[in-house]
């Protein structure tokens, strides 16, 4: 039986309203720097590609979330100077605090299709659910602001669990959270490594995000796993 569902956040359960290039072409706009979108869009992904998450194990949450801050304004950074060196701020710290702001709150993100009916047919269907994610500390008020927190059950980041995924302590921190093993729960993720191989490996049965038209489908997905109807 199918107890408990662990979801990725960002392009499961969530998605930006706009690319990341246009939210940054226009805020560094309005700090006095011209980079276009497209040129910044590709450098952010190549320069979050290569970045560690940061290391927060046994720190107190204030410690936490101050050195995922200072993560994100070296990624910010390296972002900027990978699409164009010679460009320079007269400010980038007004920069960097506007970028964070913005990111920080549910207007800079929107629910995937079928999110919160997936999630209330899930609960009501007498299964747990957990978010997994390799956020920072904004995610639980991102989630509260789109209206999800209340349909959740626990919200797991690597600060809860001094590791991020595919490391197989963020998904047991999971579990425990919401009291099942590793044969009773699915992750359902849209990364092929971090998501879906990683739960694998510790027994989990996994669903592909992108093999779903919509959230919707998520609850019937389960039970097909769950009677066997699919591998």
């Amino acid at each position: 039986m199918i107890r408990a569902v662990l979801l990725d956040a960002v392009g499961t359960l969530v998605a930006l309203r706009e690319p990341v290039g246009e939210t940054y072409a226009r805020i560094a706009a309005a700090h006095g720097v011209a980079i276009g979108a497209w040129r910044l869009d590709e450098a952010f992904r190549r320069v979050r590609a290569s970045a560690a998450p940061p290391d927060t194990a046994g720190l107190r949450a204030e410690e936490a979330a101050a050195r995922e801050r200072a993560a994100w304004r070296a990624l910010v950074r390296a972002t900027f100077l990978a699409a164009d060196s010679a460009q320079r701020f007269d400010d980038f710290d007004a920069c960097f605090e506007a970028l964070w702001s913005h990111f920080a709150g549910p207007a800079a993100w929107t629910p995937r299709p079928g999110a919160a009916e997936a999630l209330g047919a899930l609960r009501a269907g007498g299964r747990r659910s957990a978010v997994v994610s390799n956020f920072d500390h904004r995610l639980p008020a991102i989630l509260a602001g789109l209206g999800l927190a209340p349909l959740l059950d626990a919200v797991v980041l690597p600060a809860d669990a001094g590791a991020a995924k595919p490391d197989p302590r963020i998904f047991a921190r999971a579990l425990a959270r919401l009291g099942a093993t590793p044969a009773e729960a699915v992750c359902v993720g849209d990364d092929a490594e971090r998501d879906l191989a990683a739960a694998r490996r510790l027994g989990i049965r996994a669903i592909d995000a992108a093999s779903l038209a919509t959230l919707t489908e998520l609850p019937a997905r389960i039970d097909a796993l769950e009677t066997g109807g699919e591998p």
